[in-house]
């Protein structure tokens, strides 16, 4: 049992590092446009103040509450501790990355932050410690609406995307390139991740596992 918790809060907190590494990797590519979501928080920052990160907790807070109400429960701890510390260490990120002034460097770093963002997803999802505010939303998509996970998430990158270029948020070809294929990339890296995750647990672990209804078999 130890050691199951052990590897999985270590596929959570590794996760949502890579997660917020990523994020911050594309918002240095910004030339290019930058996510849907950071879209809205820069475009809040700019018009409010405070930081990129703490306008992600402050947005994560207010969906987490908004789902609760809707699922008429309270989410795992793990969600409250997406909620901070992926604002966190985006704020860290974005301090102790460098800035690139030329074109291929921000191009270069922008492609790179997707494929970035694609894995952290799957890594901090796949041992079910609770899904971060937005990817709790596109599960309750999924769930609600009886779509796939790659036409929900789509749907919610664009719609966010949408409201931050009303607030004066960075739009371009990048924002719409992870709107439209950040859902079909976690499509994959999440079972990948979740393989990864049985596997380091080891067989006689995975049975405890599913009885424990720690981790389940997600269909796409």
């Amino acid at each position: 049992m130890r050691k199951i918790m052990l590897v999985r809060w270590a596929f959570f907190i590794g996760g949502m590092m890579i997660l917020s590494l990523g994020i911050s990797m594309t918002i240095k590519g910004q030339r290019l446009g930058i996510g849907p979501w950071d879209v809205l928080h820069v475009g809040l920052y700019e018009n409010f103040g405070l930081t990129i990160g703490t306008w992600g907790i402050i947005t994560g807070f207010i969906i987490i509450i908004s789902t609760a109400v809707v699922l008429k429960k309270l989410p795992q701890i793990g969600t409250w501790i997406n909620m901070i510390l992926i604002g966190l260490f985006i704020d860290m990120f974005n301090w102790l990355l460098p800035e690139f002034h030329s074109l291929e460097g921000q191009v270069t770093i922008f492609i790179l932050g997707i494929v970035v963002v694609g894995y952290g997803i799957g890594l901090y999802v796949s041992p079910n410690m609770g899904a971060g505010p937005r990817d709790g939303l596109m599960l309750l998509m999924v769930d609600k609406l009886g779509i796939s996970l790659k036409m929900s998430r789509t749907l919610m990158e664009v719609g966010v995307a949408c409201l931050g270029w009303l607030l004066g948020g960075p739009v371009g070809v990048g924002t719409v390139l992870i709107a439209l294929l950040m859902g079909q990339f976690v499509h994959y890296t999440l079972p990948l991740s979740r393989k990864l995750l049985l596997k380091i647990i080891g067989e006689a672990d995975q049975e405890v596992l599913f009885e424990m209804n720690l981790v389940e078999k997600v269909e796409m």
